[in-house]
């Protein structure tokens, strides 16, 4: 249970955990989101589609949301790709200010939940989510491009 007193649902870590072993190689993401009486985290969506853009535009402008992506990028040096897991704090400007505050206090209830992760993003605007900048954060000291 989080500082806000916001637990999580029952599906949120088996969803994570197949996401993460491979046994559900049709997904590439889950957005988890607050369930509507604001006492629980839930899953929102399992995205299949290969590409980030679609990752990307599966988070809305105005609210906030958690999420896992299944980052895989190429290495410079030729080795080959690799796959990091990206803990996703949504939160954009434009959300409600009540929204933004129980998203952040109850962020590590399910960040601790999730074993495995490689690094933590932080997004204010989707400058912040791109490709590249992301990349940058997993890739580094790898040579990736």
């Amino acid at each position: 249970m989080s500082r806000s007193g916001v637990g999580l649902d029952k599906e949120c870590v088996p969803a994570f955990e197949d996401l993460k072993l491979g046994r559900d190689k049709s997904t590439k993401f889950i957005i988890f989101k607050l369930s509507d009486d604001k006492k629980s985290i839930i899953v929102e969506k399992k995205g299949t589609e290969p590409d980030y853009d679609s990752f990307t535009a599966a988070l809305p402008e105005n609210d906030c949301r958690y999420a896992v992506y299944d980052f895989e990028y190429d290495l410079v040096s030729g080795e080959g790709k690799r796959q990091k897991l990206c803990f996703f704090t949504w939160s954009p400007d434009d959300a409600p200010v009540r929204s933004k505050m129980v998203y952040a206090s109850s962020k590590d209830a399910l960040r601790r939940a999730l074993n495995g992760i490689h690094a933590d993003v932080q997004g204010s605007d989707f400058s912040e989510v791109a490709y590249e900048t992301v990349l940058e954060k997993v890739s580094k000291g790898q040579g990736s491009k």
